[in-house]
């Protein structure tokens, strides 16, 4: 029961990063994940990939949440998105594929330099002015497929990467976020049925394939929410300072993953 209300907190957390940062909160859900499901005896050998299998299951609910209160303020630029959702299909496969070849210690040390490497960007990279950048097909559609690979190895949705991305095509900051929530479904769907097919065979309880079922229900009874309330916080913060709050998270996750 204990563990059961420790994710429904973590969805609480979870769902407000991922709608103030469209990032579909992965960075809060995994390292938690990484911790209980130790406690919940799954084998060390497959424990970082089914704590980030179950946090894309989780992402599912927050983009959706996010998407839709995003969508009111009509933040979305779905143009900008298609080519970069067509890249995502290859991008998340080979990611799956990726993180079940890794061992979890390594996965984990990858996880963490990559948090990293995106908040030093982030903080380091001079603001850009609100202006459309059209890159075109063949750019977006290579960027979707980077995208889509590292989220789902990683476990964190489509906007850690795509809000870099999106701020760098020189779009104001809530939009890069909106796009961000709006990458992360068809990255976290896709990832999702994947690991649950390639985790078919195994016998662990409570468990979905790589999806650990009790924390998938914890987390989004309360994701949900609180999703939408970030969203909603996200087209009243200053940019800037929504800028240096991301890439500070990032940091915090980032080193904790590299130092355990």
């Amino acid at each position: 029961m204990i563990y059961f209300l420790l994710y429904c907190l973590v969805g609480i957390c979870s769902g407000l990063i991922a709608g103030l940062f469209g990032i579909g909160g992965g960075i809060v859900i995994v390292p938690v994940l990484i911790l209980t499901l130790t406690l919940a005896d799954v084998p060390e050998s497959i424990l970082t990939q089914m704590a980030i299998a179950t946090s894309l299951s989780v992402i599912i609910i927050n983009s959706l949440a996010s998407i839709y209160t995003h969508q009111r303020h009509k933040a979305i630029r779905w143009v900008m998105l298609r080519p970069v959702m067509v890249g995502t299909l290859l991008g998340v496969i080979v990611g799956v594929q990726s993180a079940l070849y890794m061992s979890s210690d390594v996965l984990k040390l990858v996880f963490g330099v990559f948090l990293l490497f995106v908040a030093m960007m982030i903080v380091f990279r001079p603001t850009p002015k609100p202006v459309d950048s059209s890159p075109g097909w063949v750019n977006s559609t290579f960027a979707g497929t980077a995208i889509g690979w590292v989220s789902a190895m990683l476990g964190i949705g489509g906007g850690t990467l795509s809000v870099p991305y999106f701020i760098a095509r020189k779009l104001p900051m809530n939009n890069a976020v909106a796009l961000g929530a709006a990458c992360g479904l068809p990255i976290s769907i896709m990832a999702t049925a994947a690991y649950i097919y390639e985790g078919w065979h195994m016998d662990i309880s409570y468990s979905l394939g790589y999806v650990y079922l009790p924390a998938l229900v914890g987390i989004a009874i309360t994701s949900i929410p609180s999703a939408a309330y970030g969203a909603g916080l996200a087209h009243r913060v200053n940019p800037r300072h929504l800028r240096i709050g991301f890439a500070s998270v990032l940091c915090l996750v980032g080193l904790t993953f590299i130092f355990k």
